[in-house]
């Protein structure tokens, strides 16, 4: 079954891989092809859903920004 994903794979210097997703922009990594692409998977699913929700960010609550 073809979702007909651009996906680009590299396989980076410390022997781990990273996948892109060319329509998303979103990018994961994994110490094989298959587990960069089962993160990949997981991270687009992940993305998707936190824009159609379509929810305003929430206000920082981090200490260093009081005051500002």
């Amino acid at each position: 079954m073809s979702t007909g994903r651009e996906i680009r794979l590299i396989e980076e210097d410390d022997g781990w891989w990273s996948a892109v997703d060319e329509e998303t922009g979103v990018a994961s990594q994994g110490p094989s092809r298959a587990d960069a692409l089962a993160n990949l998977d997981e991270a687009v699913e992940l993305t998707k859903e936190a824009r159609d929700e379509d929810t305003p960010a929430p206000d920082p609550d981090a200490p260093w920004f009081e005051g500002q």
